[in-house]
């Protein structure tokens, strides 16, 4: 099959931000994605292998992988992309009443594995401008969300077509992971100031073997 493009490659080494977004067909993931990325709605058709782009909030770069969500793929597809994850979007259809227990299962078998144990969830509840969405608690309790104890998670309800809710959504992941990355380097330093002569190992990252076709990056200003 071939190995990971080079410009996948690339975007491994220079982005340690790495943000998976996943969630059901048809649930609004890729539109999402690119209404951060140039502020419009564009025309999307279903997602069959994936895309990724490069969003630029505040002071922190992501690398968001927008995955393909048809049943027949994920077990298999998804997982490959699991490695040196910082962060998950799970994007759900709030007005998709009778899909809500299958994105529950999914969700879940997500936070059951091992490389992404304790990273934070971050849930868009899409589509909230349909008739009669569900709102945030009643999606809590169907996602069963308060049974996690963890990791952080949130969810944001969204209109994505009018660009409500989506960048409010990034504002909790952005401070976060700023958070995040300050704590890991106050711990650092901490550890080389007792350690002064300790070196780590330098490993090459593994990658899946499959042949993938990466899009242009377009950073965004807000």
């Amino acid at each position: 099959m071939g190995g990971v493009s080079s410009r996948v490659l690339k975007l491994f080494k220079q982005r340690d931000t790495k943000i998976l977004c996943l969630g059901l067909d048809g649930a609004g993931k890729t539109t999402l994605l690119y209404k951060l990325i140039l502020n419009e709605v564009v025309e999307t058709i279903p997602t069959l292998g994936y895309n990724v782009e490069t969003v630029q909030h505040k002071n922190l770069t992501f690398s968001v992988w927008d995955l393909a969500g048809q049943e027949r793929i994920r077990a298999t597809f998804w997982t490959p992309f699991f490695a040196k994850t910082s962060a998950i979007i799970f994007v759900v259809d709030s007005s998709d009443r009778s899909r809500i227990e299958e994105a529950s299962t999914e969700l879940n078998k997500l936070m059951k594995e091992d490389e992404l144990k304790n990273i934070p969830v971050l849930v868009y509840a899409t589509k909230q401008d349909c008739v009669d969405p569900m709102d945030v608690p009643e999606l809590t309790d169907c996602l069963n969300l308060h049974q996690v104890k963890d990791r952080k998670w949130y969810i944001q309800p969204a209109r994505t077509i009018e660009g409500i809710g989506i960048y409010e959504g990034l504002d909790w992941l952005a401070n976060l992971l700023t958070d995040k990355k300050k704590h890991q380097k106050k711990s650092s330093t901490a550890s080389d100031t007792k350690s002064p002569n300790a070196t780590s190992p330098v490993t090459s990252p593994k990658f899946p073997s499959f042949n993938f076709n990466s899009k242009k990056t377009t950073p965004i200003k807000t």
